[in-house]
């Protein structure tokens, strides 16, 4: 039996799981005004579930204490209207540091970016999502999953070892083998995240997700949240009018292995007024005609 706090966690990430952006100031520092504003926009418009370092925050360009930071004020902003899921990872000092951290801001749960060393064994994946697992036993917390290669059975044990570990956020695009991994390693068990957005979320809802991640809903939320409105009511013929209407969008973000995925958010906001376009590397800028058609993309969309 999980606590109250880690079952009104699983209720959070059964919902649109939000990644905000991380804006940049013209001197190249975190613009924690422009942050504070999006996330409150965010917020207003109806989400509830917000992840500061996520990728589209570009977490691994930002430092430790910009981590930190980001971590904070999402806290701040949130308080008592929205669920803070904080992005942590890196060598496992690190990922323990920044989730204890989330701990002491009043987040309520951790999102485990991917390990990204070369050499990852079943064991070795295990013992480093314990490791930060048992460090904050009152957090809920949520593998990221992009590497096909992460089975049923091993989440399964995961999940024996760490009763805290309460969802998945699956990112590897096969809708079939999403669906099977979720049942090898318990659906009812975990809540399942589809992790690559409302592109994939209809068939990954058909196959047992309850909530999916969002880049695209820093820019409309009210889409995002119809969506997952249409998808829980099984409507699908709704949920794919809207996955129709963003598809070039995300298609535009997906293009070359996602090398924009961030970038073109960061441009609709900028045609929005609310932040600047800028990105750190390795994201770079649009150019000017990418530019152009991102306006033309968002035309007509609700804030």
């Amino acid at each position: 039996m999980t606590s109250p706090g880690l079952d009104a966690a699983r209720g959070a990430l059964a919902d649109v799981v939000a990644i905000p952006v991380t804006p940049f100031a013209a001197d190249g520092t975190v613009d924690t005004k422009a942050q504070r504003a999006l996330l409150r926009r965010l917020i207003d418009g109806g989400v509830r579930t917000l992840t500061p370092n996520g990728n589209t925050g570009e977490y691994y360009a930002l430092t430790a204490d910009e981590r930190r930071t980001v971590a904070e004020l999402t806290v701040e902003e949130a308080a008592g209207g929205a669920s803070v899921l904080v992005g942590v990872g890196l060598e496992v000092p690190t990922a323990v540091a920044a989730a204890e951290h989330a701990r002491q801001a009043g987040a309520a749960m951790v999102m485990v970016h991917q390990p990204v060393h070369p050499y990852v064994s079943r064991g070795g994946w295990i013992d480093y999502h314990r490791a930060i697992a048992e460090a904050v036993p009152e957090l809920g917390v949520v593998p990221y999953i992009r590497d096909p290669r992460v089975h049923g059975k091993t989440l399964a044990e995961l999940g024996e070892l760490c009763p805290n570990v309460i969802g998945v956020k699956y990112a590897v695009p096969d809708a079939a083998r999403f669906a099977a991994i979720a049942r090898d390693a318990g659906l009812a068990r975990f809540v399942w995240v589809a992790g690559l957005a409302e592109m994939y979320a209809p068939s990954y809802f058909a196959g047992g997700a309850t909530g999916f991640t969002s880049g695209l809903v820093n820019v409309a939320p009210a889409l995002s949240l119809g969506m997952l409105e249409a998808l829980r009511a099984g409507d699908y013929g709704s949920a794919m009018a809207i996955f129709e209407r963003i598809r070039p969008f995300e298609e535009l973000r997906a293009a070359r292995h996602s090398a924009d995925n961030v970038t073109v958010v960061k441009e609709a906001l900028a045609v929005l007024g609310l932040c600047r376009r800028d990105v750190r590397p390795p994201s770079h800028v649009l150019p000017e005609p990418v530019r152009a058609e991102v306006a033309g993309l968002i035309a007509g969309w609700p804030a």
